[in-house]
């Protein structure tokens, strides 16, 4: 089964409404009983003290999401970093170690950070501490519940709302809404969805948990830059063009519509989240966009991409995204001074956060 099929079966499989896609959906559905068993298991397990999680030797921001992917989860890790970065502190940002773009994203975004991948997150917080960091930010976190924090942040995407609400894998999720009673704050997010529709779920969300503050961000497409020269590109080189976009992310749908608001009409080349470029894939990249205006990627694909791409075709137009507090900011940032708040020798412990 290819790449690309795999894709295109998750995308059908979790967002379409033909008979053939709820059919599928329910056949898995006994899986992901046995699933989401296994996952309740677990959370009464560390909710009623019978498994403790591990402390960190720095205070620790936790950022997740209950989804499989796509919510805007390491845009707004990275804007977390770059706001330690301001506030003089040196963040230790800690990955899962999927992917070698998580770390080659981060450390574009925020060069001042130290990047450590390891599934072993205290392995990962020490050594993140031995190069200097004095705190940490930890990317994709939310569902480690073996791992204390002082601040754990839960994001959700308004474009996911519509999506089966099963966990996986008949849906893409990886527990239900109550694990959002873990959160000390909500971050909504949106990329194509309307204003209004990011807005109802956070009235949803601030009506169900009123004690947990509710933010709104816009993660917008604000221009382009070549990927190899790094010249900014006006999105009005965009308008009336045919432009392939290649995404190797968790929503490429999101991006291709993006895309298509600067007036251009847009092919989506759609691939794995992660994936790894091979050779046959360049080739291909290459040629498709030798007929059309442009090849825009993300970020995330460029920096996979600028080593390994022919020196005489033209080089593909990265998306510059900007990440925009549109609702109760400021509840995110007062929640992080907090945490910047302590002592770099604090060690983070879950005596006195609630489960």
């Amino acid at each position: 089964m290819s790449t690309a099929w795999r894709v295109r079966f998750v995308r059908r499989l979790w967002r379409r409404r033909s008979w053939k896609a709820r059919a599928a959906r329910l056949a898995l559905l006994p899986f992901s009983g046995l699933y989401a068993s296994a996952v309740t298991v677990r959370s009464a397990w560390y909710r009623l003290g019978l498994a403790r999680p591990r402390p960190l030797p720095l205070p620790a921001i936790a950022v997740g999401n209950l989804s499989v992917g796509g919510t805007g989860k390491t845009p707004l890790a990275a804007w977390i970093a770059a706001y330690c970065v301001e506030a003089d502190r040196r963040p230790g940002v800690l990955l899962r170690g999927y992917g070698r773009d998580e770390v080659l994203v981060h450390r574009r975004l925020v060069p001042e950070a130290i990047v450590v991948a390891n599934p072993d997150r205290v392995a990962g917080a020490n050594a993140a501490k031995a190069q200097g960091a004095t705190v940490l930010v930890l990317d994709d976190a939310f569902q480690r519940l073996d791992t204390a924090r002082d601040l754990n942040i839960a994001v959700l995407a308004a474009e996911q709302v519509r999506l089966p609400r099963w966990t996986l894998p008949a849906g893409p999720w990886r527990e239900g809404q109550g694990a959002l009673s873990r959160a000390d704050v909500l971050v909504v997010t949106r990329k194509r969805a309307e204003a209004g529709a990011a807005n109802e779920l956070a009235d949803r969300l601030a009506a169900r948990w009123p004690r947990i503050p509710v933010a709104i961000a816009r993660l917008a497409l604000t221009g382009l830059t070549g990927m190899r020269a790094g010249t900014s590109v006006p999105l009005a080189v965009l308008r009336g063009q045919r432009i392939i976009a290649a995404a190797g992310i968790a929503d490429p749908e999101s991006f291709a519509v993006q895309i298509r608001a600067s007036g251009a009409t847009v092919q989506l080349v759609a691939y794995q989240d992660h994936h790894d470029y091979g050779a046959q894939d360049i080739v291909r990249l290459v040629q498709a966009a030798a007929g059309v205006g442009y090849l825009v990627i993300t970020e995330k694909d460029a920096v996979k991409l600028r080593s390994v791409w022919p020196t005489d075709a033209p080089e593909p137009l990265v998306a510059v995204m900007a990440w925009a507090w549109e609702r109760n900011g400021e509840a995110v940032v007062h929640a992080v001074q907090r945490v910047l708040a302590r002592p770099p020798n604090f060690v983070t412990d879950f005596s006195n956060h609630h489960s």
